[in-house]
Formats: C-alpha cells, structure tokens, sequence
C-alpha cells in the first residue's frame, strides 16, 4: 500500500512539473516576445517540449517521470539561485541564461546517470577470519538485480560473466532479483547458458528476491521455468537450504515477503557453526537477527544502492532497509550490499554505479 502512495506522488508531481516546466519555457526571450502579438501562440510554443516529455512518459513511463521531477527540480533550483544573485546585484536582465543553464546541468547529470547505470564496475573487499580455510583466500564473486532486459540483455550479461569468470572466483553467488517483472524468455535461457559456461569450483549458487517469481503482469515464463533453466546449467538454488562446501557454509534464504521463511536462528541451527557461514539474503534488513544467530558473512541486493538520488536515503529513514549499500560489521559479522549489476526499471543510476562484486576472505 505505501508503494502505491509513493508511486501516486511520483505521478502527481510529475503532472504538476509538466505545467511548471511550460511556465519556464515562456520565459524565453524569443517567445516573450512573440507573447508580445501572439500570446496564444507562444504558449503553444512553450508547451512543445513539454509535450515531448509527455511522450516519453507515455513510451516509458518510469523515464519520462524521472526526467521530468529532475528537469523541474534543477529549473526550480537555478532560479532561486538567480533570484538571490539578481537581489544582491540589483541587475534583473531580460535573457533568461537561467533556462538553458538547467536543461544543460539536467541533461549532464541524466546522461552521468545513464552511463553509470549501463557500465558495469568490478569492486572488492577484503576480510579477514579465525576460522581455517582449506585455501586461503576464499574467493567469492557476487551479483545482484540483473533484472534481465533493462541495462543488460541475456548477451551483454554472458558478457559481464566472462568478466567475473576470469577473476577466478571459488564459488558465484546471485543475491535475488535475477530476472524482472517483464524479462523476456529467450534472455532468461541466454543468461541461465552463461551461468553454466563459469567454472568456480564450488559452482553457481542462487537465492531468491522479490521479482524472480513475477508480480502477474504476463511474463513470458514462469518462476518454475527459470527455476528450471537454472538448474538445467548447473546452478543450486537455496530457498532457506544449505549448501556445504569443504569448510564454508553457505545459506541461500527465501525472500522477506515469504511469509513461511525460517529465521536466522533455525537456519544456523542446521550447520556446524566452526565453519565459515555465507548468507544470501535478498533484502538487507535483518541484520540484528542474521548477528545474532551467528553468521559470519551476509550478502544481500535489492536496494541498487540507492538508485536515483535521494530514494536509497528516504527508504533508509523509513526502515525499509538496514543498509543502503557497502560494507558493515556488526558483532562477529559483516553485511555486504550491492548495488547491482543493473537495476529495476528504470535506466538511471545517480546515486550509484552497477557493479559485481569480488570478495576475499582470509583465515587468520
């Protein structure tokens, strides 16, 4: 229910952007003083661009909203900038530099967005361990939020696989979110393919997170055929399981809207604690409980690490999630978020980059 509301606002304040943007466009020069003979004309003028942005959300409808609120936002920044300078300097010139001024930071800031967002990055941690490793490092390679079809097809993500395969990782961890609500079939196999071409010793591991099964808007396949297709390549799903490996311990968990998913505690109650422990977790916001019960390591998505500017921080205020993105150590454990390898929906990074994640762990 808070989604819709929030999804609501969004729309409502894109709606009441669109008519603030066409009162800026009129302030124009040129069509100021066409307003002067034509004033009808000039306001038909005026609403061209804004008509264009009604497309696009039209087209894409995510898009066109996100570029609207930004476009608003920053007009309505750089004139209150300019109305404080033209006070202090008593100067109230007639070009309207302030326009142009706006659309270009927009445009630079969406683009700086766009790139990083269709740029995949590779970042790395080093921890550390009392507990003996057969081999040390133990080297883990992680993902998150592919969300097939939006940045990344099923062949630009065989390409990132190749990229995380030539790091070789002793096991490959997917942490939820995969697929999307609208992921095309023939991508899914494709990238389900790539899965099974890796070669970390420990394989190809896959835990749950809250768009792999679909929200019923009639995606091509079903949670059962990627469930399918996963394993077909080699891939072990954990939904609440465990998976031993030598001396690791690793713990795939059902998502946090499954209302029949065991707690920390039960899941760590199944393995020999003297083992390294790794929890995929889709959604970070058990961290108290995951500490507690002991684990050692807990590796979650689904924020995109806060994705467009300031979403990551108002979820966080509004106890959405326990960390947006990075690195934390609570107790004897330490929680990794991910912003993903692509993100939800929209193409747009402004509070993150899309990324892989390359950790090594060392006994001490």
């Amino acid at each position: 229910m808070l989604w819709v509301v929030l999804f609501a606002a969004a729309g409502i304040g894109a709606l009441l952007a669109l008519i603030y943007l066409v009162t800026r466009f009129h302030k124009f020069g040129f069509i100021q003083k066409l307003a002067e003979k034509h004033n009808w004309l000039s306001w038909w003028l005026s609403a061209l661009p804004v008509a264009g942005l009604g497309v696009v959300t039209v087209i894409n409808m995510y898009i066109g909203i996100i570029i609207t609120l930004h476009l608003a936002l920053i007009w309505a920044l750089c004139d209150l900038v300019t109305f404080i300078h033209r006070k202090r300097r008593h100067s109230w010139s007639s070009r309207y530099v302030t326009g142009v001024v706006a659309v270009l930071i927009t445009a630079g800031y969406l683009g700086a967005g766009w790139f990083f967002a269709h740029h995949v990055y590779e970042t790395d941690y080093r921890l550390k361990t009392k507990k003996q490793f057969e081999q040390s490092p133990l080297r883990v390679a992680m993902f998150a939020d592919s969300h097939l079809g939006v940045t990344l097809d099923g062949e630009k993500f065989a390409q990132q696989m190749k990229r995380v395969d030539a790091q070789s990782p002793d096991v490959i961890i997917i942490a939820g979110d995969f697929v999307d609500d609208d992921t095309r079939h023939s991508d899914m196999v494709r990238a389900c393919e790539a899965l099974g071409e890796m070669s970390a010793k420990y394989g190809v591991i896959y835990a749950d997170g809250n768009h792999d099964a679909g929200y019923g808007n009639g995606r091509d396949f079903t949670i059962n055929d990627l469930y399918d297709e996963l394993e077909n390549n080699g891939v072990r799903i954990l939904r609440d399981e465990v998976f031993e490996a030598e001396d690791v311990n690793i713990i795939g968990r059902k998502d946090h809207h499954d209302e029949d998913r065991l707690s920390a505690k039960q899941l760590m109650d199944q393995v020999d604690k003297e083992k390294y422990t790794i929890f995929i977790d889709h959604q970070p916001r058990d961290y108290d409980a995951e500490s507690a019960a002991g684990a050692d390591l807990v590796l979650s998505g689904h924020t995109h690490g806060g994705h467009i500017f300031p979403s990551g921080l108002v979820g966080l205020a509004m106890g959405f999630n326990d960390k947006i993105y990075g690195k934390e150590v609570r107790g004897d454990t330490t929680f990794i978020v991910t912003s993903g390898i692509s993100g939800w929906a929209i193409p747009f990074k402004t509070g993150c980059i899309s990324e892989y994640v390359i950790i090594d762990i060392y006994d001490r």
